[in-house]
């Protein structure tokens, strides 16, 4: 017997065009819910709320708000967080639809309704997930221009209205969406539609994939549980996504056990921004013993960050953790070790595999020891960005799979 919840399911969209189509999901009972980023660099928002009625009209309210702290995340924060457990408290609503803007990632907004303290007037202080349930995400893809946004050097600035410190890349943002979506509703027509669909069921495996021609309400029903968010610490081929290649579209597993030369990994990157969609995963440098460092990069836009102590080195870790790492544990190093999957969509899989162990320590190297790795420059530091002047923090087969092939086709 299933667990019965009295909380009111929240569905997201996001992605870069389509969210329009929001209404189509919005039966009596529904609330949509957008917020308008446009007007940023005017510190100004714009939300809108979408009810229907019994009889299937629509009555709308608009809002115009000053960006709190000049910082989107706040603003979102002191505005949407409270209004979905005020939603919840109205006994007509039965599903909120958050459409939100282009520049805003699912992921964030859905941590922050899960953990995100709430206090209002006339509720117990506490995270929106109190009243709400985050109960999917749909992404929506441009056909015609996603790949290249994907693969593209475009900062967000060029394209969106966002914040001045605000140094994500378009291809970092698309990436972002996909990776995060439940399910997938694409729209316009692709240029190459065999490799876009290739690199969304690489990038966001088991998501039902769609055309635009799809009722929406057709495609809330396949959506399963959310997808849990990449963890530095967890497995990173989440979803069993296809190893085997399909054209020039292949996803790549880079071990080592020999810890990364800081110097030679820093020229090695480089080979990362050029034909990859994605890369992440976690990596041992000799400078640092005891602290792994987490890769993400998209496109041109990549960071590099601490990502917490090795178990072999005290970290803590959950049951899940330990087993990861017993499987695979050194009777010297412990867990220590560098792990990276890169999806590639033209880039050379011999090149990136040879310039990535290239960068690995020689046995010369290696047998030199921590005392003599730590006299060695490290161009990382604690955090690293490419372009290297631009540093900033990090931006933090089924039957469906049968059905999206005869609608992608």
């Amino acid at each position: 017997m299933g667990i019965i919840s009295n909380r009111t399911p929240v569905l997201l969209l996001t992605g870069f065009g389509g969210q329009e189509r929001a209404l189509e999901l919005a039966e009596p009972g529904t609330v949509v819910v957008h917020h308008d980023l446009s007007g940023l660099r005017e510190g100004l928002v714009v939300r809108s709320e979408a009810t229907v009625r019994p009889d299937g009209t629509a009555e709308e309210r608009v809002a115009l708000l000053e960006l709190a702290h000049g910082c989107v995340s706040c603003t979102l924060r002191e505005d949407l967080l409270p209004l979905l457990r005020t939603l919840h408290r109205r006994a007509s609503v039965r599903r909120i639809v958050v459409r939100l803007d282009p520049i805003l990632e699912a992921d964030a907004v859905r941590h922050a309704i899960e953990h995100v303290i709430v206090e209002m007037v006339g509720a117990v202080p506490g995270p929106a997930a109190r009243d709400v349930e985050v109960t999917g995400t749909i992404g929506f893809v441009d056909g015609a221009t996603w790949l290249d946004d994907t693969l593209g050097e475009e900062e967000l600035g060029e394209r969106f209205s966002v914040p001045d410190d605000d140094e994500r890349t378009v291809a970092q943002l698309a990436v972002g969406h996909a990776q995060s979506a439940d399910a997938l509703v694409v729209s316009g027509d692709s240029p190459d539609p065999a490799r876009l669909r290739a690199v969304l069921r690489r990038l966001a495996p088991g998501a039902p994939t769609v055309r635009e021609r799809v009722p929406l309400d057709r495609l809330v029903p396949r959506l399963g549980a959310p997808r849990p968010p990449i963890e530095p610490f967890g497995p990173l081929l989440p979803g069993c996504p296809p190893l085997d290649p399909d054209g020039d579209v292949r996803l790549i597993e880079f071990s080592a056990r020999r810890p990364l030369h800081p110097g030679r990994f820093h020229e090695a990157i480089d080979v990362l921004l050029d034909g990859v969609v994605h890369a992440r995963g976690r990596m041992w440098l000799a400078t640092r013993s005891d602290e792994a460092f987490w890769l993400e990069c998209a496109g041109a836009g990549l960071r590099v960050g601490a990502a917490g102590r090795w178990l072999a080195a005290g970290g803590d870790g959950s049951p899940e953790r330990w087993a990861m790492a017993s499987a695979v544990w050194d009777e010297a190093y412990g867990d220590r070790r560098t792990d990276l999957v890169v999806l590639t969509a033209g880039a050379d899989p011999t090149r990136i595999a040879e310039t990535l162990r290239w960068a690995e320590l020689t046995p010369d190297e290696l047998a030199a020891g921590p005392g003599e790795w730590a006299r060695w420059h490290d161009p990382f530091g604690a955090m690293h960005a490419d372009p290297c002047e631009d540093l900033a923090a990090p931006a933090s087969a089924n039957a469906a799979d049968t059905e999206i092939d005869e609608e992608m086709s």
